[in-house]
C-alpha cells in the first residue's frame, strides 16, 4: 500500500506547530462563526490529541458547537459557552489560542475580544485575506480541508489515534470534500481516508451522524426555499433565497441550510448557484458556489467576504431584495 506522507512543502510549518503546541500548558481553540464539520472535526482531534500529550484544552466558539457533531468531542464539558465565567477565566489563564480552518480575526466574532491578548496558531486552508491574525501558521489553500493540516500534524508524532481524533479528522474531510466528491479530492485525500478506516473510521455510520438524522424542519425549509428559485436570462446563475420569517418561524437553525445551495449550483448549464439568507437587522448571508469556471472567492471579496475559488461566503447590509439585485447583477457580469 502506498502510505501517506506528509508534503515537502508542510514539513518545516508542521514541525513548528508540534512544537508550539507541545510547549503550551493551556490552549484555547476556536473557530469561524457558524462552525462547520471541518472547524468542528478539528477542534475535536486537537482537543483529544493536547490533552492526550498532557496539555489542557477547550473549546471556545464564537456560535455553538453544532449539535450534530458532539458526538466526535470525547469530553463535552470541555466546550465551553462564550458567555460564561468559566469562559472568561479560561481564556484569561490560557498561553496559547489555536484558530482552525480561518485565519481572519473578523471571522471569528466576539471570541477576538477573549483571545486577544494571547499568541495564536493558525491551521488554515482559505486564501488569506488582509485581516489576518499575526504570528506562526500551518496554512496551504492547496489542502482539500483545515482537516487535512491537522492530520499531518498528528501524523507527524507517530501517538497511538483517540477516537476523537480518527472520526474528527474523518468528517472533517468528507464534509468539505462533499463526500469526496469536490474537485478537492486528490489522491493524498483518499490515502488519508485509508489511513483513518484503518485506525477505526466507519465510513458508514458517520455519514449517517452527518447527513442520515433530517429533522423534518430541514425538509420543511427546503420546500419553501425551492419555490424561490430564480435563474438568470442565460440559465447560467441561479439562486435561492432563504426569508427571515420562514427561518423563524420553522425554528430553523444555521445548520439546516447545510448542502442546500448546491441545488441552484447543480442545475444543467448552471457556472455559479447562490444562497440568499436574510438575517435580523437589515443583513443577508450569501453563500456562492462556482461549478469551474468563475473565481467565486473573489465575488464574495468584493461584498466583504471571501473563502475558496469554488465556495464562499459574504455577509452584506441591506434588505434582502436590495442584496439579491446587487449581488446577481455582479455575479452575471462575472459569468458572462
Amino acid at each position: 500500500m502506498n502510505r501517506y506522507e506528509i508534503p515537502e512543502t508542510r514539513h518545516a510549518a508542521v514541525k513548528a506547530a508540534v512544537g508550539i503546541l507541545r510547549r503550551a500548558k493551556q490552549v484555547i481553540l476556536t473557530t469561524h462563526v457558524n462552525a462547520d464539520a471541518d472547524g468542528a472535526g478539528c477542534e475535536a482531534a486537537l482537543l483529544s490529541f493536547l490533552r492526550d500529550v498532557g496539555v489542557e484544552a477547550w473549546i471556545v466558539n464564537p456560535t455553538p458547537f453544532p449539535a450534530n457533531l458532539r458526538f466526535i468531542i470525547d469530553d463535552e464539558r470541555r466546550i465551553l459557552d462564550l458567555a460564561s465565567d468559566e469562559t472568561q477565566d479560561r481564556c484569561r489563564k490560557a498561553d496559547l489560542c489555536v484558530i482552525v480552518d480561518v485565519a481572519e480575526r473578523s471571522r471569528v466574532g466576539k471570541v477576538i475580544s477573549l483571545v486577544d491578548h494571547l499568541p495564536t496558531l493558525v491551521i488554515d486552508h482559505h486564501p488569506v485575506g488582509s485581516d489576518a491574525f499575526d504570528g506562526p501558521s500551518l496554512c496551504d489553500n492547496t489542502a482539500a480541508a483545515a482537516g487535512e493540516l491537522v492530520f499531518d500534524l498528528l501524523w507527524s508524532e507517530g501517538r497511538p489515534w483517540t477516537r476523537s481524533m480518527v472520526d474528527g479528522l474523518y468528517v472533517a474531510m468528507m464534509t468539505d470534500t462533499g463526500s469526496f466528491r469536490f474537485s478537492n479530492v486528490t489522491s493524498r485525500v483518499h490515502r488519508i481516508v485509508a489511513e483513518l478506516i484503518e485506525r477505526g473510521a466507519s465510513p458508514n455510520d458517520l455519514y449517517r451522524q452527518v447527513y442520515g438524522q433530517v429533522p423534518l424542519r430541514r425538509i420543511r425549509l427546503l420546500q419553501e426555499i425551492l419555490s424561490t428559485l430564480d435563474v438568470s436570462a442565460d440559465q447560467r446563475v441561479a439562486w435561492i433565497s432563504v426569508p427571515a420569517k420562514v427561518f423563524r418561524d420553522l425554528g430553523c437553525t444555521w445548520e439546516d441550510l447545510d448542502g442546500m445551495v448546491d441545488y441552484p449550483r447543480e442545475l444543467e448549464g448552471v457556472e455559479v448557484g447562490l444562497l440568499f439568507r436574510e438575517l435580523e437587522g437589515r443583513q443577508v448571508k450569501i453563500s456562492f458556489r462556482s461549478n469551474g469556471v468563475v473565481d467565486v472567492n473573489a465575488l464574495a471579496r468584493a461584498f466583504g467576504g471571501g473563502g475558496h475559488l469554488r465556495a464562499s461566503g459574504s455577509l452584506v447590509n441591506g434588505s434582502l431584495d436590495e442584496v439579491r439585485e446587487r449581488v446577481i447583477a455582479q455575479v452575471i457580469a462575472a459569468v458572462a
